[in-house]
C-alpha cells in the first residue's frame, strides 16, 4: 500500500511490525510462519519444541499483536489522531523490555541494546524507539489517517505534516470524498 521508502534505522522494524496487518483486507502476516519468522517469533509449535509449547507460541504471537496495536496507537497520535481502539499503553509494554547500555570502546559512543541471549521483539522494539528518540525521528513515524488503512509510514515532508501513507491511494480517496461532499 505504501509508496514511501522505509523508515530510517531501527524505526524500519517498528514500521514493518505495524504493517503486518492490512486493515482493509484483514490479512495478517503474523498468521504465517514466514511472517512470524521475520520478527524472530516461532514459526510453529513444532519449531518451538512440540505440542506442549503451542500455548507459548500462541502467547508470543498474541504479545506481538498487542505490541503492534500499541505502536499503531502511538503512530496515530503522532499524526494527531485518536487511537483506533483500546490498547495497552505503549510505555507500559516497553517498560518491561530488558535493555543494556553499551559503550563502544573505540569512540566512547553509547546506546541502548536489547538484552539477553535471544533479543526479543519487545526488546528490539524498545531499543529502536530509544534510538529514534535520541535521533529526534520518533515523531516522524506516523500511521495513515484513513480509517481503513492506518498503515505506518515515515513522514519525510519538510514540515512533518504528512497525513497519508500514499498520496496516490489514501490521499486521493480522501480528497475525492471531500470533493464529492461539496
Amino acid at each position: 500500500m505504501n509508496d514511501r521508502s522505509a523508515a530510517p534505522g531501527g524505526l524500519a522494524l517498528v514500521e514493518s511490525l505495524v504493517n503486518t496487518l492490512d486493515l482493509e483486507s484483514g490479512a495478517d502476516a503474523l498468521d504465517t510462519a514466514e511472517g512470524r519468522a521475520r520478527f524472530g517469533l516461532p514459526e510453529s509449535a513444532e519449531s518451538a519444541g512440540g505440542a506442549e509449547s503451542a500455548g507459548g507460541v500462541a502467547g508470543e504471537v498474541a504479545r506481538a499483536r498487542e505490541l503492534r496495536e500499541s505502536l499503531r496507537a502511538a503512530l496515530l497520535a503522532h499524526a494527531g489522531h485518536p487511537p483506533h481502539r483500546e490498547v495497552t499503553p505503549l510505555g507500559e509494554l516497553l517498560a518491561s523490555a530488558p535493555l543494556l547500555v553499551t559503550v563502544d570502546e573505540h569512540d566512547g559512543s553509547a546506546r541502548l541494546t536489547p538484552s539477553g541471549p535471544a533479543a526479543s521483539l519487545l526488546s528490539c522494539t524498545a531499543a529502536a524507539v530509544a534510538e529514534a528518540l535520541i535521533a529526534g525521528t520518533w515523531n516522524r513515524l506516523k500511521a495513515c489517517e484513513a480509517v481503513t488503512c492506518h498503515w505506518a509510514y515515515y513522514d519525510r515532508s519538510p514540515a512533518g505534516r504528512g497525513r497519508w501513507c500514499s498520496m496516490q491511494v489514501c490521499g486521493a480517496r480522501a480528497k475525492m470524498r471531500r470533493y464529492r461532499a461539496k
